[in-house]
């Protein structure tokens, strides 16, 4: 979508420093709280002293993170749909946006339980664990695979609710999916001895009651007065727009996370103690983007409005304070791992020759917020104006660079050279997509 309809009205309003923490703070804090789901799937069984089910907790965990990266689609494109059209003030497509968006998470979710034996048999074969990790495995699976239709129509939900800027009710249905999780697990693995079936029974049921819960308070934000009828939730044209962004942004996930499992994979190549040091180096990097992730949902819901809107100082104001409280962010995040790295690597690990070599490549941890901050705000940018073509070509252009720069920064420089390819590809990322919103704004905003 490059320019809103010249017959919409223009609809201006005032993008404020408060506005953007509205929305970055409390999804700072649901990002946050997202990894003790899997802390506690470990603790629990961790518990019952099986190295078997431990590890099938952990393969599980990489199949689900897959599947959950590849359909996150349903919620970043609802965010940017939803915002175009709060910001235009149409409540009947932002109701439409909904309908749709639920019908395609549900439907994906059918697809994957349809597809499940294929999924599975091919991510155990790619794994090449014991007999025991792959029973435990498919258990834990085929369990949880049963809620996929739920979690799938959870992210709809909170995409939506996100392009209304509902950031404050996206906290607490996290908070209460994790508290229902971690409760369940308890009861299930510890009280009630169900195994590692108990875990993702656990999983599935806080999904259930995360959607009952968003159900009920999604039924309270829609005016009862303007349902939008069934032509317009089946228009065809809106659906084939839903469709393109959402595989734009998915094949730009899929990228994503090529670039990551390459990074871990050639670490590994460099043998187990800078396979070791790069994994713990990692866990800065995924601690900083749920800060810088908070203020890109911001950037989401504000450009989208504003594009809605038809308000181009809207959307300028939402770039710049975005990017200008991204930027401030990563610098603190830069300068509390540059003060105090080296005693995070050592509450992280107590193998001396990790610790070593961590130390050696912490720089890099260093670097890498200030690096890809402006791709985390710029994706949210994106996201929001449904520019996902762009997005989609940009994620690809800097992955062909990380790539190139590997092929030679590596034999030259070993794993500093592996890092400097990952420190370009975010930082490529970011200007490119600059560039790209530059070139667009004038034709989204025409005079």
């Amino acid at each position: 979508m490059d320019a809103p309809s010249t017959a919409a009205p223009i609809r201006p309003f005032a993008v404020t420093h408060r506005m953007v923490l509205a929305i970055a703070v409390p999804m700072t804090l649901a990002y946050v709280t997202t990894p003790l789901i899997g802390i506690s799937d470990t603790a629990v069984i961790g518990q019952l002293g099986d190295a078997a089910l431990l590890g099938a907790i952990a393969v599980g965990a990489i199949l689900f993170d897959f599947l959950g990266t590849t359909f996150n689609f349903l919620r970043m494109g609802t965010t940017g749909l939803t915002a175009q059209a709060f910001g235009a003030e149409d409540w009947a497509e932002v109701q439409a946006v909904l309908v749709r968006a639920l019908l395609v998470a549900a439907g994906a979710g059918l697809l994957v339980i349809a597809l499940q034996g294929p999924i599975l048999a091919g991510f155990l074969s790619l794994m090449g664990a014991s007999e025991a990790v792959d029973r435990a495995t498919r258990t834990y699976f085929q369990v949880r695979v049963v809620g996929a239709p739920l979690q799938f129509m959870n992210y709809a939900l909170l995409g939506w609710l996100l392009g209304l800027g509902r950031a404050g009710t996206g906290l607490t249905i996290q908070f209460v999916l994790c508290a229902v999780n971690v409760a369940l697990n308890v009861l299930l693995v510890l009280v009630w001895d169900f195994g590692v079936a108990g875990v993702a029974w656990a999983s599935v049921a806080a999904e259930a009651c995360a959607l009952v819960l968003t159900l009920v308070l999604v039924a309270r934000l829609l005016p009862k007065d303007r349902w939008p009828s069934r032509a317009r939730i089946a228009d065809r044209a809106q659906f084939l727009r839903m469709g393109v962004v959402n595989r734009d942004i998915m094949i730009r996930s899929l990228a994503l996370m090529t670039a990551f499992t390459f990074f871990t994979a050639q670490g590994a190549r460099a043998g187990d103690i800078t396979l070791a040091a790069n994994a713990v180096l990692l866990n800065f990097f995924l601690f900083c983007s749920f800060f810088l992730d908070g203020f890109a949902t911001a950037a989401e819901q504000l450009a989208g409005r504003a594009l809605g809107a038809r308000f181009r100082p809207a959307f300028e104001r939402a770039v710049k304070l975005s990017v200008t409280w991204g930027f401030a962010v990563a610098a603190v995040l830069s300068l509390a791992i540059f003060l105090g790295g080296g005693l995070v690597i050592d509450a992280i690990t107590t193998a001396p020759g990790v610790r070593e070599v961590a130390r050696d490549y912490l720089v890099w941890a260093v670097v890498v917020p200030l690096a890809g901050v402006l791709a985390f705000e710029m994706d949210g940018v994106f996201i929001g104006a449904t520019w996902t073509d762009d997005m989609r070509n940009m994620m690809l252009i800097s992955l062909a660079a990380y790539f190139a720069i590997w092929a030679v920064a590596v034999p030259a420089f070993g794993n500093h050279g592996l890092w400097l390819a990952l420190v370009t590809f975010l930082s490529m990322r970011g200007l490119t997509l600059l560039w790209r919103c530059r070139r667009r704004v004038p034709r989204a905003f025409p005079a």
